[in-house]
Order: C-alpha cells, then structure tokens, then sequence
C-alpha cells in the first residue's frame, strides 16, 4: 500500500520523549544490570557504583540547570511538552524510585552473594571483637588526627557542607546542662570509603568514625548520629566574551563550583526529624530534594570492592589486539602507521582494535620522524600521564611546529586540562584554545611529512577522546589516512579553530556548528526521494543520544514515506518509535556492556550507493549548535562494509538488547524463545578479534 507523507505541520504535538525522563531511563538500564544472572558477581557490583556516580553527575549538571531555569523565570515548555517544574518532580519521583531499587539490590542481592562468595560488606555491629580491636587502632592512627568536629550553635554557624561529601549529624547532649546541641562530622574524601578489615571483609568508614563518637565529643553525651550527603550545582559557567584571560576565568570559575547551591540531600532512612529539620532548614532545600535511602549512602565507594583480585567474579580479561590491517603488513616488529597510511586508508574500532597500537603509536612514531615537519592535534579528554601529550612534547623538542587545541571548558576535566595546557605550553607547544562560545569537540589528528615527492598529511578523525585509558572502555571508531581531500579538510579546520578563517567549505567533512544537521537532514530527505522513486533506501544511526527535534522530524518525514530506519542510542533519546504512519519504520534500540557504546556512524543506502560518517557529533541542540563537531565520510567499501555488518548484529534478533515502545518505555530482551541467552554483542565481537588474530599467526 502506498504511504502518504506526513508533512511537518501535521506530526503529533507528543511526537517527543522528555530528555530528562529519557536520560533517567538510561540510568535504570545500566541498574539493570547488576541483576543480570549472565554477568559475574564484581561486574554487577561494578554497575552499582556507575549507576551511583552517573546520577550524582546529573544532579549536578541537569537538575541544577532546571532549578537555574525556574529561579530565573525560564519556564517555557520543552518540546516534550512539559514545563522545567513538572520535569523536576518527575525527576524527584522517578530518581527517589531507582535509589530505592538500587539500595534493595544490593540489601537482597549483590551483599548476600558477595558474603556467599567470602567478600564480607559489614556494618559495625556485623564486625567480630577482634576486628573491633583493630578498627580502634586503625581510628586512633589514621582517622582521629584528620577529623574536624564542627559544632553548630549561636559563636558556631552551620558549615559550609562541600558536594558529594560524606557527613555525620551527631546529637550531644551536656549531662551538666541536659542540653542537646548538634554538630557535623565531615567523613574524609582521602581515606578508603570501604575500610578492610580483615581479607575481603570491609566495613563503611562512617560506620568507624560513628563508633569513636565519644572520643571527638569527650565529656558528652551521645544521644544519635545520622549520616548525609549533598549534591550541589557543578556546572560551569564561563562568560567568554567577558574574560579577558580565558585559562583565569575558568580556574576562578572552578574555585566558585564548590559553593553552588544544593540539588539533593540524601539522608539515611531512619534519620532523626528534628535532625532532618534542621538540615532541610540550613541547606535550604526542599523536602521534594530529601532522599530517604537505606544504608549505606553513596554506593560509588564500591569501586574499591570492585577492584579486588578476585578474576573468578569478573568477565575475562580482554587484552585489546593490533588492527589486521595494521599487523597483517607487519607482524614481528611494531607496524610502521606512516606508510601503511600512506598506502591505504584504516578504518579502527576500539577497544576491540588497540589504541596504543595504532593512534598513539601514530603520534610516538611522527613524534621522532626527522622527515615530519609539523603536528596538529585536537585535545579534549585525555589521561594525567597520556602519551600522548608525552608525544607532542617530544615533537615540540625535536623541533617540529606542534599545534594543541586544548578544550579547557570538557565538563569535570577542567583543572586536568588547564595543568596540561600550561605544560605543553612549556615544552614550546602552541596551545590555543578554540572559538568564543564553541566547545572543540572534534577528534582531530594531522601529521604533516616531506615524504621526498611532496608534502604529505596523515590524518585520525575519530569518534572518541585521545585518552588512552578510557580508549580501552570505549567503543569507539577512527579513520587513519592520507587522503588528500581529507587533509585538506583537517587543515582548514584547525586554520579556523587556531586563527581567523571562516571556512564552512569542505570535502568530505561535514562540521557543527554550520552543516552537520543541515548535512544530515539533506540525506535523509535524500532517502525520502530513492524511497518514493523504487530504489533502495534505508537510514541507520548509532550515537550516544538523539534529542535534536528538526533531526526526529526528518526521521519522521523519512517513516511516514516508508524508509525503514534503525537508531541505535546508547543513552537519550527523544523519538518516539511506532506511532502509526508517522514512525512506524524506525526501530530503536539500546545496547550496554562491559565497554561504553561511544561510536557516532551515520548510514544512508543512497539507492544503493552506501554512504557511511563517522565523527564526533551526537545529535544534540549542544553538539549541533555550540560545539565544532566533526563527521567525515568512509570512502573505502570495505570499510563501510564493516559499519554496516557492525548494525546488522547489532539489530539482529538474536543479539540481546532493549527495544524502545511508542509509550518510552524499554524492554529487554535477553533469552530467545528456545530458552537460551542471547548473544552479547561485546563478547561476541571480543571472540571475532580473537580468532582472526589467531588466524593470523597461525598463517
């Protein structure tokens, strides 16, 4: 049957899932799998702690823009429909549900296992005499000296109570007087938060320091202590135009995010009302804000469990391999990237295809080629002691011209990237820091040789940072090559971001904030027309979130005329998949595991002529609008070839994964009908590295 086009006018005003809503659905995947019965018991436990550290950052960064957003009479309608008011108590509501799951996880299901498998996660009274013992000497030598109890009355304000900080509300009372004053013991941030106790037997430090009370308030008596915690607004806020030294605003800025106001207080379930009052009142915090969760607050301390040498509860170890196309050339000595480069384009994906094996080696061999004249590179996140800063320093040494584009304002990196700055600074580096009112998002990478014949650029375009620690976590993809129209384009950008050009021209790029939704939304009215015309047609997506609503409304447009469309997200996603005629085409999915989903591909049949980009964008107002954003065309068959058999398993029927409804919610789908699990995508792309290397030794 023939499909009529919906045009835009007509698309239901409820077209658009709530990003907030959205986001905190994500958060509620990666929860659910710390009950995953397929996964080994410190994997699971791993998922509590970044289910933990994942809400705490969007408490400081999404819930304080919302309460930025009503304290200031922004309240206008998102394009969900709601106002900035109703998404906050959705979020309150929502938020407090999935605590409350997450301290019943692990109550009923990650501690008792743990225990069953020797791994003891204790409260005080739980602790033996003996450790008791201990645990008094351990307060005495390495707690009672740091600890500062601040006292709270009429010479005592209440303190300044730092974010994510882990506190006691302690109740004395002076047995000369009967008066009950109160006081704030601040638990230290430097100490382990899960103290060991014995082998693979921890106790919560709080828990410690509440039972030594007597020894901070001698004389009194104590009558209850309570724990809490504050999160408080973290974003940064920088007015560029304004700042007359970008690298002092910003450390200034850092100095204030500290003292931001507060966006949630967690309490223990069984606190003290009077004790609540008085937090609520001082904090001046409203009662929606009061988390009352079961002990112990702040799960992300299970990173210390986690990190136990216990390779028995944990996924096997994945040890990433070098690129076939890079170790097939060379396989004895470390592949020399410069020329097979020259000769072909790569196409990497991480972490299944080592980082350290082809990007930085990139960058260490060009670093102490005598034929290499200059450097270039984009830095967005990178690690303390990343070789690749090493690498641009030794460049800079050997004398090549090195470029740096440091993006300073990357969200909570800031303090690492302004030290790193300075550093490259140093060692003689030109480090620049981008555009007025643009993040540098892009993943650049430009090597320039004299190759004897001419001037050469060997360029990485990639889709995530240049940070080698997180490169083994991340999913990611990454283009070397020497293509001359992508040199050309690589040059021209970093001529804008270093100087004043005003470039919007390129080959094979396409770049935010001037074409990437224009680029994007052009292919998939381009698909609209091969669809209507009989030729093959068909849209696949992967990016991290999907929130810009012209781009949904392309999608939109594209379904109701019948193209069939695949989005997978890893995290937000606004679309609303299966409205009758309107996207009844388009299948989302969502896939997590022990790696990051991190990879932005963006796929059109183009009547049969595929065209595959990859870059750095996701579809998002900031990365659209306020963020240089790189994608860049596949030109290789093979190579898009690759991306394509990547969605085919990703959207196969047998993989496992969870499926978007009309109505935003997720379902998950881990057994098939014959009872057996589905396959793990990762795993199963971990074992396809592992035997076609074996079948290349072997050869």
């Amino acid at each position: 049957m023939e499909r009529i086009r919906v045009a835009e006018e007509d698309l239901p005003a409820d077209r658009f899932l709530d990003r907030e809503l959205s986001w905190l659905a994500f958060n509620q995947r990666v929860l659910e799998l710390s009950t995953d019965p397929e996964l080994p018991l410190l994997d699971r436990t791993k998922f509590l702690a970044i289910f933990a550290s994942n809400l705490d950052e969007f408490f400081m960064v999404r819930v304080a823009g919302l309460k930025r957003r009503i304290a200031t009479g922004i309240a206008v309608r998102s394009s969900s429909g709601y106002t900035p008011r109703e998404v906050l108590e959705a979020i309150w509501a929502r938020a407090y549900e999935l605590q409350i799951r997450q301290a019943d996880i692990f109550r009923h299901e990650i501690r008792p296992e743990l225990e069953a498998q020797g791994i003891g996660l204790l409260r005080w009274e739980e602790l033996t005499p003996v450790e008791k013992t201990e645990m008094d000497r351990f307060f005495d030598n390495k707690v009672f000296p740091i600890l500062t109890p601040l006292a709270v009355d009429p010479s005592h304000p209440f303190p300044y109570i730092s974010g994510l900080s882990l506190n006691l509300a302690v109740v004395v009372r002076n047995p000369a007087t009967g008066n009950e004053l109160f006081a704030r013991v601040k638990v230290p941030p430097l100490l382990p938060r899960f103290v060991e106790v014995g082998p693979q037997r921890f106790v919560p430090l709080e828990d410690v320091i509440a039972a030594h009370l007597d020894e901070l308030f001698p004389g009194m008596e104590i009558c209850e202590h309570h724990a809490f915690r504050v999160t408080r607004n973290e974003d940064v806020e920088v007015e560029e135009d304004d700042a007359e030294n970008l690298l002092k605003a910003l450390e200034r800025e850092l100095v204030r995010r500290r003292f931001g106001p507060p966006v949630r207080l967690e309490v223990e379930e069984d606190i003290d009302p009077h004790v609540l009052e008085l937090l609520v009142s001082e904090l001046d915090i409203s009662e929606q804000e009061v988390f009352r969760l079961p002990g112990p607050l702040d799960m992300t301390g299970l990173w210390s469990v986690v990190g136990l040498d216990r390779d028995d509860l944990k996924q096997r170890k994945f040890v990433p391999k070098t690129s076939r196309q890079l170790s097939e050339v060379e396989s004895a000595k470390a592949p020399d990237i410069l020329s097979i480069v020259r000769e072909r384009d790569v196409l990497l994906h991480h972490p299944y295809d080592s980082f350290s094996t082809s990007v930085q080696l990139f960058l260490e061999q060009a670093a102490v080629d005598p034929n290499v004249l200059a450097i270039k590179q984009t830095l967005y996140r990178t690690s303390g002691d990343s070789p690749i800063v090493v690498a641009l320093i030794r460049a800079a040494e050997e004398g090549k011209q090195v470029l740096a584009l440091v993006e300073i304002k990357a969200r909570f990196d800031e303090q690492n990237n302004i030290e790193w700055a300075r550093k490259l600074e140093q060692a003689g580096v030109h480090v620049v820091y981008g555009l007025v009112g643009l993040k540098t998002h892009s993943k650049l990478s430009m090597v320039v040789r004299n190759d004897g014949d001419q001037l050469r650029r060997y360029c990485h375009i990639g889709t995530g940072n240049y940070h080698p620690k997180t490169a083994r976590l991340y999913e990611d993809f990454g283009l070397l090559t020497s293509n001359p129209d992508v040199g050309e384009d690589v040059s021209n950008l970093f001529n804008v971001l270093s100087g004043y050009s005003r470039n919007t021209d390129y080959k094979r790029f396409l770049v935010a904030p001037h074409s990437v939704r224009a680029g994007l939304i052009e292919r998939i009215d381009r698909e609209i027309e091969h669809k209507l015309a009989g030729r093959t047609s068909g849209i696949r997506f992967k990016c991290n979130a999907l929130v810009d609503e012209e781009i949904i409304d392309a999608l939109y447009r594209a379904s109701s005329a019948g193209v069939p469309i695949e989005v997978w997200v890893r995290g937000i996603c606004a679309l609303r998949p299966g409205m009758p005629g309107i996207s009844d085409t388009i299948r989302v999915r969502s896939i997590l595991g022990r790696f990051l989903e991190h990879s932005r591909a963006y796929c059109f049949a183009n009547g049969g002529n595929h065209s595959v980009w990859i870059g750095s964008a996701d579809l998002m107002h900031r990365n659209l609008d306020r963020r240089v954003e790189t994608l860049v065309s596949l030109a290789d068959p093979e190579q898009i070839s690759e991306v394509y058999d990547l969605f085919d398993l990703g959207f196969a029927e047998d993989t496992a994964a969870w499926d978007l409804d009309v109505n935003g919610q997720w379902h998950r789908k881990l057994m098939g009908e014959d009872g057996n699990p589905l396959r793990d995508l990762q795993e199963y792309l971990i074992s396809q590295k592992s035997k076609r290397v074996s079948a290349l030794g072997s050869a």
